[in-house]
């Protein structure tokens, strides 16, 4: 095992990723396995550095030049030598020998200076974007800089002056220029796709379980759903035999809902958008035609119904649907995972390249898999699951309808279907929001959204729906009132935000944004202090939990069944909630820590 060379809580000068560039850094923790040194900016940011990226502070105090060393009277000494008549050759020889020294020294001058000078046209860049100065967030070594370099300036100024630079000398200033180009991206392939150190989800155990236990949930709830009296108590509930939860007719019909879906996502309608810049650099194209998808499979299911299609088969089957669909996730997790393993480093998600076969298969191994311009993951998340999750309300509705004689739907079906078909009209009509969402810029596309987009959002969040067919409930006019009050305010808390942070993420100059304050950061991004961003971390978490809340409340308070999507809403946004505040505090450094002081709460305000 290799020595350590640099203690904790040294300072040193460590190369920023991607640049030649070198800053004062705080050495803060060691890795004996992979033999990397983790380092503090004064900004905050934190990296991980090999060792020949960290150079000791004695190493960049300024030198004294040659010319300046010796004394006048050495100098004269010298070249009367030299010019001796009795010591020609000598004299030719040392000449010739100062001679290539001079112009190794002034080949090494220009290279030098053009660093400084790159130095000093990356900031002024940086001042007129009013991004935070590079040379203010780290004075120590930009002084250590200029006084190394400041006598190469002159030789500089001759060379531009009379255009003595030799093709070579260009070739290599262009070099240094494309070094800026990555230095301002930050495109290594260390920075692009890291190996995943910190596991969530309880590690490689922990996703082997949920892998077992999400089919296994979906299961239960719907057959809880399904006896007289649905409650806790009753459990088990009654399991069905094995060879009927399967059916090859139902499994077909899946198949077809899902390239149906794929058949309208290709359609040239709709405009094209670019994504957010990848870790590469590179921006992905995406269709935005999701509404123009839902307004053709309503005429689509309209036709069906018009030519008499009894849509309630969806509900006398509701358990062979959700088990082909798990089935089809788990096949496509599959597939996603070996084609993952010929994919190139840079294109794995940062949260799925851990190495572990179980947890990258779970989490996802490539962030962006495409065959072609179809783009997996962004079609699964919008299109089959949210618009199957419609299909199955509105299933519901006309079985309740069948099952009770009645001409109408009860009350409380109607809220239950109108609420969530805002929801998912919302995210269709607003698709593009989706491309700034961590879903897509960060997480890999595996087991975990695969099952959850097309099986745990059709079928789960259905489930009030489902409930109300079995255990009708009656509610009156005001407190219908209240509910559809309580859901406008939980719906526009969820749609301003959003709409306040993806607009501000795409175009943060936007004169119509301009009452917004906003921290800066390292990365150039900012972080919102106004708005619904100052008013707690994530306003959208808020308003998720208020319309989930009167999404529950038409079923009444006989069982706690219909109230499962709440509970499981608030947990899972508290765990998106600190992976979100672990993710921007690693990634903003300071700037975080200043935005929690200005912002305290996290989801609701004074409380949590």
């Amino acid at each position: 095992m290799p020595a350590r060379r640099f203690a904790d809580g040294e300072v040193v000068m460590g190369r920023w990723p991607g640049s030649v560039l070198y800053y004062e850094v705080q050495v803060t923790g060691y890795n004996d396995v992979t033999h990397l040194y983790t380092v503090k900016y004064k900004d905050g940011t934190e990296l991980e550095l090999k060792e020949s990226d960290i150079r000791s502070q004695s190493s960049f105090k300024p030198r004294k030049s040659q010319s300046s060393s010796s004394s006048p009277s050495r100098r004269n000494t010298s070249r009367s030598r030299s010019r001796s008549p009795g010591r020609p050759g000598r004299g030719r020889r040392r000449s010739s020998s100062q001679s290539r020294e001079r112009k190794e020294d002034k080949k090494k001058a220009l290279q030098e200076t053009d660093l400084v000078l790159l130095k000093m046209n990356e900031n002024n860049t940086r001042r007129y974007n009013g991004e935070p100065d590079s040379t203010e967030r780290n004075d120590t070594s930009s002084k250590i800089l200029e006084q190394k370099f400041k006598p190469d300036l002159d030789i500089q100024r001759i060379l531009d002056q009379y255009s003595l630079h030799s093709r070579k000398e260009e070739k290599k200033k262009e070099e240094i220029y494309s070094e800026k180009k990555i230095f301002e991206t930050v495109t290594t392939t260390e920075k692009a796709s890291p190996k995943t150190k910190e596991l969530e989800f309880g590690g490689r155990i922990g996703t082997f379980m949920m892998i077992l236990f999400l089919p296994a949930t979906v299961l239960y709830l719907l057959l809880m759903c399904k006896q007289d009296d649905p409650s806790l108590l009753n459990f088990p509930p009654p399991l069905p035999a094995l060879e009927s939860l399967w059916e090859t007719k139902v499994f077909g019909i899946i198949l077809l809902w899902f390239f149906l879906q794929a058949l309208f996502y290709l359609l040239p309608i709709g405009k094209v958008v670019e994504g957010l810049p990848l870790s590469n650099g590179r921006k992905l194209q995406y269709r935005i035609n999701g509404f123009y998808a839902f307004v053709l499979t309503a005429a689509s299911i309209g036709a069906l119904l018009y030519f008499q299609f009894e849509l309630t088969y969806l509900y006398d089957h509701f358990l062979q649907f959700a088990v082909s669909a798990a089935a089809f996730s788990m096949a496509l997790s599959i597939f996603l995972y070996v084609r993952s393993l010929r994919t190139p480093e840079e294109e794995l998600a940062p949260g799925g390249n851990s190495g572990y076969l179980v947890y990258d298969f779970f989490t996802g191994h490539e962030l962006n898999p495409r065959i072609g311009s179809f783009d997996l993951k962004y079609f699964c998340e919008l299109r089959p699951g949210l618009m199957g999750w419609v299909v199955i309300n509105l299933a519901m509705l006309l079985a309740e309808m069948k099952i009770h004689n009645q001409s109408m739907p009860s009350l409380a079906m109607v809220l239950v279907n109108s609420f969530q078909l805002l929801y998912v009209v919302d995210a269709l009509w607003n698709e593009e929001a989706v491309l700034t969402t961590m879903d897509i810029t960060h997480d890999g596309f595996g087991f975990m959204l695969a099952f959850g987009d097309l099986v745990w959002v059709p079928f789960v969040y259905s489930l009030q729906a489902f409930y109300l067919v079995s255990h009708p409930t009656a509610i009156s006019w005001p407190a219908a009132s209240a509910i559809t009050v309580l859901n406008c305010i939980g719906y526009y808390i969820f749609r301003s935000a959003n709409s306040q942070k993806n607009k501000f993420r795409r175009n943060p100059s936007d004169p119509k944004l301009a009452y917004l304050k906003f921290i800066p950061t390292a990365t150039g991004k900012g972080l919102l202090v106004t708005g619904w961003w100052g008013f707690v971390r994530h306003p959208n978490y808020l308003g998720d939990i208020i319309m989930a809340l009167a999404w529950s409340l038409p079923c009444g308070f006989n069982h706690i069944l219909p109230y499962f999507y709440v509970i499981y809403f608030i947990c899972l946004l508290i765990h998106r909630e600190a992976r979100d505040e672990h993710h921007c505090k690693k990634k903003y450094g300071l700037a975080w820590e200043r935005y929690c002081q200005r912002v305290p709460y996290r989801i609701f305000p004074y409380i949590y």
